[in-house]
C-alpha cells in the first residue's frame, strides 16, 4: 500500500493573532505548515485525486486574516477546513510559528501544532 504525503511548510504571513491588545494592532510575522497523508487512488496525474496544495495555502491565507487571541484557535481552524475540503486524508497536521514573540530574551519563535488522525482504517 501507497502513503502518500502532500505538505506546504513555513507559508509566510503577516498576521495579527495574539493575547494581548497590543499584539492585535501591531501584528508579527508567522510562518505556517500543513501536512497531510492519504492514500492514493487511481491517475496520478488527476488533481481532483489529490490534495491540492493550492487550496492548502488558500486555506491558511484567509485563516490567517482571521484574528484570534490564540493560535490554537486558528491551527485549529486550519486544519478542519483541511479535512472538509479533503475527506480523504488520513492524517493531518497544522502548525503555526510565531516569529519573535513579544517576551524577554532572544526568542526565534514560538510553536503551536494539531494533529488530527481518521477513525477509517488504512
Amino acid at each position: 500500500m501507497y502513503l502518500q504525503t502532500v505538505a506546504l511548510n513555513d507559508v509566510k504571513c503577516f498576521a495579527l493573532h495574539g493575547f494581548y491588545p497590543e499584539e492585535q494592532l501591531t501584528g508579527t510575522e508567522f510562518l505556517v505548515s500543513v501536512e497531510v497523508t492519504f492514500i492514493p487512488s487511481g491517475d496520478t496525474e488527476d488533481l481532483q485525486r489529490t490534495v491540492n496544495y493550492e487550496v492548502l495555502n488558500t486555506i491558511i491565507l484567509e485563516e490567517m486574516r482571521n484574528t484570534k487571541k490564540m493560535l490554537e484557535s486558528v491551527v485549529k481552524l486550519i486544519l478542519d477546513r483541511t479535512i472538509s475540503s479533503f475527506p480523504f486524508v488520513l492524517t493531518a497536521v497544522a502548525g503555526i510559528k510565531k516569529m519573535h514573540p513579544p517576551m524577554p530574551g532572544e526568542i526565534d519563535h514560538s510553536f503551536v501544532q494539531l494533529s488530527y488522525t481518521s477513525e477509517k482504517k488504512h
